[in-house]
């Protein structure tokens, strides 16, 4: 059935799923703070910015008006950073009329309180102003997605009815739907994942080779998986699409902004001149002060995370910190211990 969905952040990923849902037959609105960019979408149908090459179904308004955006929507999708999701939150319970399921496709940890963004969402929205929580993730890249690529992913949430009802809307001949009712483990995967892809740009940009990056993404995995383990997730999860099927893509594509940011790194550019090169928001910088934070409070072992923590936030070398990894103790490589 055609549903009204109302799409939070007009961003290179929440235009992408906004024209999957058009072009599955829904009734799209996508709500963003930039006059010149929802004007843009409403007259030229583009995002030049984010998608430059993409032409948006006429069919998808653009709204500056959140409570126009989610007015009678059946279902409102956060795809807005992190930073961002309880102040937009917040606005959307003062605004919001109805009880639309909740959908959100970012990735991170909020910082200082380190939590995921479902929690900080239920938090913030109470139980009359939303049918359910559910999390949208896996590997996927809004350039591929834009052209219709073949792209496999998970929505997540602990009752599964609403996890299909998210299958259902969003799925077709090129972008598949998985259900999962993991959400610890499928939040948990798509935050920490920004950070090991920080480290495979870095390691690329330091002149080191597939061994290295091979290397990096498996033990990345393994401190993601003990890391969610110890918050409540089912290991299981970690070789899914949100685990490593997500820490796949962001560490090899030169989509991923993580990515880019590491390489950046590792030729040698400072943090500030990273980001200002970027131009747009890279979650893995933020989300590694989280889980790092995260890590100390729950004495997991993260070495990587630490070490990129590290070049972060205490100015360490990168090479240097890939060095003091190598020579740590030795270890078994399936101990599991947290």
């Amino acid at each position: 059935m055609k549903q009204k969905v109302a799409v939070l952040g007009p961003g290179s990923w929440g235009t992408a799923l906004a024209q999957v849902l058009a072009e599955n037959g829904h009734e799209v609105r996508i709500w963003g703070h930039n006059k010149a960019q929802i004007d843009e979408i409403n007259t030229h149908h583009t995002n030049h910015h984010y998608l430059p090459d993409l032409v948006i179904p006429e069919s998808i308004q653009g709204k500056m008006s959140l409570e126009e955006c989610i007015a009678d929507a059946d279902a409102v999708l956060f795809v807005v950073p992190t930073k961002a999701i309880r102040t937009v939150a917040q606005e959307f319970t003062a605004k919001c009329r109805n009880q639309p399921l909740i959908i959100h496709a970012s990735k991170g940890l909020e910082q200082g309180s380190h939590k995921r963004i479902s929690e900080v969402l239920m938090e913030e929205i109470p139980a009359e102003k939303r049918r359910g929580v559910v999390v949208l993730s896996g590997p996927s890249h809004a350039e591929e997605v834009a052209v219709h690529d073949i792209t496999t992913i998970t929505a997540a949430s602990e009752n599964l009815v609403e996890a299909t009802y998210v299958q259902k809307l969003f799925m077709n001949d090129y972008f598949r739907i998985y259900t999962n009712d993991d959400v610890i483990g499928v939040e948990t995967g798509a935050a920490l994942k920004n950070i090991i892809a920080l480290g495979a740009g870095a390691i690329h940009g330091l002149g080191f080779g597939d061994d290295a990056k091979a290397a990096i993404m498996t033990r990345g995995l393994a401190e993601i998986s003990r890391l969610g383990v110890a918050m409540g997730a089912n290991p299981l999860t970690f070789i899914g699409l949100s685990g490593v099927g997500d820490l796949i893509v962001t560490c090899t594509s030169v989509h991923s902004r993580n990515w880019r940011a590491g390489n950046l790194l590792g030729k040698g550019h400072s943090l500030d001149e990273v980001l200002e090169n970027m131009g747009m928001i890279v979650e893995g910088v933020s989300t590694t002060k989280a889980a790092y934070e995260l890590s100390q409070q729950l004495n997991v072992d993260m070495p990587i995370t630490e070490a990129i923590y590290k070049v972060l936030y205490e100015g360490q070398d990168v090479r240097q910190a890939a060095k003091e990894i190598m020579l740590r103790d030795g270890k078994m490589e399936n101990e599991f211990s947290i």
